[in-house]
């Protein structure tokens, strides 16, 4: 098994349910490959260096995924064939995988996705609590000052 990446450039003027479908059938084709999808990262539009297909923007994905070179031929097609895709490319990146190593690291990368999210949650908490703390003291002091006046 091979690990590899292929970014390719979608039409930035798809509705985003076309998109969504797109993608989807994407993923089922590496799941239908028996392949293992590592990470689907949508990069938004951008500008495209050089006009493609009259089109002077392009929606980019980046996709990491584990297969065979059957699975990059059938992937490879299937854009070739939409006329959603734009450009697209291929990179192996890995030559000599194994199924344990790419589900570990999906594993890996599942759990440090959670973590930073637990993180955001106990950043945004601890702001909220320091936006409210000095309104309490305020208080408090305001009742300091009554009692002196007293």
């Amino acid at each position: 098994m091979r690990k590899y990446e292929t970014i390719f450039i979608s039409d930035p003027d798809l509705q985003d349910q076309t998109r969504k479908e797109l993608f989807d059938k994407i993923r089922n084709i590496i799941t239908k490959e028996n392949g293992i999808l590592l990470n689907f990262d949508e990069w938004g539009n951008k500008k495209l260096a050089y006009e493609i297909k009259k089109k002077l923007r392009g929606h980019y994905v980046c996709i990491t995924y584990g297969g065979t070179g059957d699975l990059v031929k059938e992937l490879e097609r299937n854009m070739r064939l939409s006329d959603a895709v734009l450009k697209f490319m291929t990179i192996l990146l890995s030559d000599d995988v194994t199924r344990e190593q790419l589900e570990k690291e999906v594993r890996e990368a599942q759990e440090a996705e959670e973590q930073s999210k637990q993180a955001e949650t106990a950043k945004a908490e601890t702001a909220e609590e320091a936006v409210e703390a000095p309104v309490e003291e305020e208080a408090s002091n305001e009742d300091e000052k009554v009692e002196e006046t007293e």
